[in-house]
């Protein structure tokens, strides 16, 4: 991928363009980009295929400003997959969006050429006919406020397991690729606001057993020195950072799936920290570490 041309990805011609340009201030390119989401989608798309999608596009790079991405552009190939769907409160007074599904390979390097740096999904896919299911993920987003950094959140992920353990739900976690951690409770699929009510009810829980650690409000004022137990992304209206995107980070660090043992015997922010070419050996090593979620339909309380 080392310059401009005509790619044949699973039998669809992708149109591929300035795979030189640095996109990261580490010198990470655009080809590198599609190489790394090339290499980890047998990973990836299980997670995201079927989910309406968003992108954070940075064409002029990751310290640009770049923009978030919903409606599927003008040009996209015929053989993208993409869903209508309501867009209640649209900011452009739209009334239905045409979202891009990333359902392969090629979808997933189209989104990239476009410098669609990081995806963003919903917890709920599309049937076969682009109607919309009910969630099958509840997550919970720990966000910290500094001085409070990753292992903060560490912290909470592990109280936060124990008290999902006593309801009988299992967790799977991985980092933001950002400041945080991020919990995934697959369910089965339920009705709306389910997993909202249920995911605020847990960060109200902690905030009271753990005042000075937890906040479950985005109130700014409330945040300094505590992590925000985000429950808020269960909106259906709300995404999440994909498993496995990059991030617009200085250097492209990943939303990483880790281990239970790994956010117990951290110790500093970067025994957290992962960037392309690490999450790639990683795994070549251990392989999906979120499969599990795939066959888990656990049944809310």
């Amino acid at each position: 991928m080392a310059s401009p041309g005509v790619l044949d990805v699973d039998g669809m011609s992708l149109r591929v363009t300035n795979l030189d340009k640095v996109l990261y201030p580490s010198g990470f390119t655009k080809g590198e980009i599609l190489d790394y989401y090339a290499r980890v989608s047998p990973v990836m798309l299980p997670h995201v295929a079927g989910r309406a999608a968003s992108f954070q596009r940075f064409p002029d790079g990751v310290e640009s400003t770049g923009f978030f991405a919903k409606n599927a552009p003008k040009g996209t190939p015929e053989w993208v997959r993409r869903v209508t769907l309501p867009a209640p409160g649209s900011s452009k007074g739209r009334e239905t969006i045409d979202y891009v599904v990333v359902d392969d390979l090629p979808t997933l390097l189209w989104v990239a050429n476009l410098a669609g740096v990081e995806i963003h999904v919903p917890q709920w896919r599309t049937d076969a006919d682009g109607r919309p299911l009910g969630p099958d993920l509840l997550v919970l987003d720990l966000d910290p406020g500094a001085p409070a950094d990753v292992l903060a959140c560490a912290e909470v992920a592990l109280l936060l397991r124990e008290v999902l353990a006593d309801q009988d739900l299992e967790a799977w976690v991985k980092t933001s690729g950002s400041k945080g951690l991020q919990l995934y409770v697959p369910v089965g699929s339920s009705g709306p606001g389910r997993t909202s009510e249920i995911a605020k009810g847990l960060a109200q829980r902690l905030e009271r057993e753990h005042p000075a650690l937890v906040v479950h409000r985005m109130t700014k004022s409330l945040r300094p020195g505590k992590v925000l137990v985000d429950w808020s992304q269960n909106n259906p209206a709300k995404t999440t950072v994909a498993p496995y995107s990059l991030r617009a980070r200085p250097t492209p660090t990943v939303s990483t799936p880790v281990t239970w043992a790994e956010v117990e015997r951290a110790t500093s922010a970067d025994d957290l920290r992962f960037e392309a070419a690490d999450v790639l050996a990683r795994v070549d090593a251990q392989g999906d570490l979120l499969a599990p979620m795939l066959t888990s339909h656990q049944q809310l309380p």
